[in-house]
């Protein structure tokens, strides 16, 4: 028994962290969107029991590390399936980007698995576990258009944005998100205005999103590696319509709403650092 199942990225139009939780995270308000940049993960039900990762980057872990694993073997442990998987990922999300892409490959796995070893759970179930292997798996697991608050498994869907192209760009650099966290001081940050971000994607008012476009995290990741910050004035240079870091970076994205305009930032774009991709926002 075989399946292929799509792993898209995700961006953060807005990201705001309110406070420092008693369990070490931050309580977060983030409104996350899919886009269509997406790994692709073949999975091949075995009957060892034993659980097989591959992945086409040599540099991304194929152990217990990598979340795709974890998701295997929380499912394997939790409903006590004898049978085990060989998972193969292709990524083209570019890794420690900011982009989801390790929780999107772990939330494409728990929906494979749940068809292959046909366990049955519904999508509310699967992000409910999704949560325990990662903050964003829970959000991966549904896609679309959400905002997310807790620690970030606490999902509520809302409308998509107005259809537009979406610019990613990644300095040659790993974020880690911990260390910016770490960081943050959430007494002297400017936070997000996200009622209104929430207003904006409403009324498919795409100025208006533009405007709220909002990272607490950026200021941080901003100061700690000066390229992404060449590269956001560069893209804002270049003429994308709102320019903002995803996540915990590096990697920043320009919203673009025309196609005459897509050209001139993405080929502007690919003299400062090879991972640019033109993409457009997944609409649910």
């Amino acid at each position: 028994m075989k399946c292929s199942v799509k792993a898209p990225a995700k961006i953060n139009l807005s990201l705001d962290a309110i406070k420092k939780r008693e369990d070490g995270y931050h309580e977060v308000e983030m409104i996350m969107t899919t886009v269509d940049l997406a790994d692709r993960l073949d999975l091949t039900s075995t009957e060892d029991g034993k659980i097989k990762v591959d992945v086409s980057e040599g540099f991304v872990p194929s152990d217990h590390r990598n979340l795709a694993y974890q998701a295997a073997s929380l499912l394997k442990e939790r409903y006590q399936v004898k049978q085990g998987v060989s998972i193969y990922i292709t990524k083209r999300i570019p890794v420690a980007a900011g982009l989801a892409g390790g929780s999107s490959d772990a939330a494409a796995t728990l929906k494979g698995l749940n068809d292959l070893w046909s366990l049955g759970l519904s999508l509310d179930e699967l992000a409910t576990l999704g949560a325990e292997i990662g903050s964003d798996v829970s959000f991966c697991v549904y896609g679309g258009t959400a905002l997310a608050t807790g620690r970030g498994e606490i999902i509520k869907h809302i409308d998509s944005p107005p259809p537009c192209w979406v610019i990613l760009a990644k300095p040659p650099i790993g974020v880690s998100t911990a260390d910016v966290y770490k960081r943050l001081n959430v007494n002297e940050v400017e936070h997000a205005k996200t009622e209104q971000m929430i207003e904006a994607i409403k009324n498919q008012d795409f100025k208006g999103i533009c405007n709220h476009l909002h990272n607490v995290l950026e200021t941080v990741t901003l100061d700690m590696h000066p390229e992404v910050r060449k590269i956001k004035e560069q893209m804002q240079r270049f003429g994308a319509d709102g320019v903002l870091m995803s996540g915990s970076g590096p990697t920043v994205f320009g919203l673009v709403e025309k196609e005459s305009r897509l050209h001139r930032v993405y080929n502007g774009l690919r003299g400062f650092c090879s991972d640019v991709y033109a993409v457009r926002l997944i609409r649910s």
